[in-house]
């Protein structure tokens, strides 16, 4: 076995060949990634990408979709929206206090459900003091006097506002927001998430 490894290691064409399938994967990643970009729609800082799973979309967009959302449905089945920055571009970070503002009758437009998740950046889950990562058509959101929506994403807890706290993690963060079978304001691109807002 050591003499097999002395000769990988002194063999030109075995580090070729390594040296090789390692500039191929970096390769594969960089134009991953810029087809990611020109297939992604940024409004208001949260991105998405309409064209997942739709028939016809070449080797390289599927491989840049499922790079970028992995294992998720076709938009008009199920829409995602991610952000890591506020509206105003700044990175989203938990030493920070977060309003997203929803206008009265403005949550994601759906036929089956929505929610709201937070993670890290890599998209896991942090724990936090009461156990909530996430909201939905489900959660009991206490509404503004004029029906709108406040959602609150800080890492302490905002007193008086406990019911709408989404608790953020004590550094960089990622939002995703989802609407299961989409409706037509959200497929004809009309539907705008609000931005998040950073506070004071």
């Amino acid at each position: 076995m050591a003499s097999v490894l002395a000769w990988i290691s002194q063999s030109g064409v075995v580090q070729g060949i390594i040296i090789g399938a390692t500039l191929a994967f970096l390769t594969a990643i960089l134009v991953m990634n810029g087809v990611a970009r020109t297939i992604t729609t940024t409004v208001n800082g949260w991105s998405s990408i309409r064209k997942v799973g739709q028939p016809g979309n070449g080797i390289l967009v599927r491989a840049a979709s499922a790079k970028a959302l992995p294992a998720v449905n076709v938009f008009d089945e199920a829409a995602y929206w991610t952000t890591t920055k506020d509206g105003a571009g700044r990175t989203l970070n938990g030493s920070y206090g977060y309003v997203l503002h929803f206008p009265a009758g403005q949550l994601p437009p759906n036929d089956a459900f929505w929610s709201l998740t937070i993670t890290d950046t890599v998209g896991y889950m942090v724990s936090n003091p009461i156990g909530r990562s996430s909201f939905d058509d489900r959660s009991n959101l206490a509404k503004n006097a004029d029906g709108s929506i406040d959602i609150y994403l800080q890492h302490e807890t905002p007193t008086g506002r406990e019911q709408n706290w989404l608790p953020t993690p004590a550094g960089k963060f990622k939002l995703t927001l989802r609407a299961y079978l989409p409706g037509a304001a959200i497929l004809n691109g009309t539907y705008r998430v609000p931005p998040v807002v950073r506070t004071p």
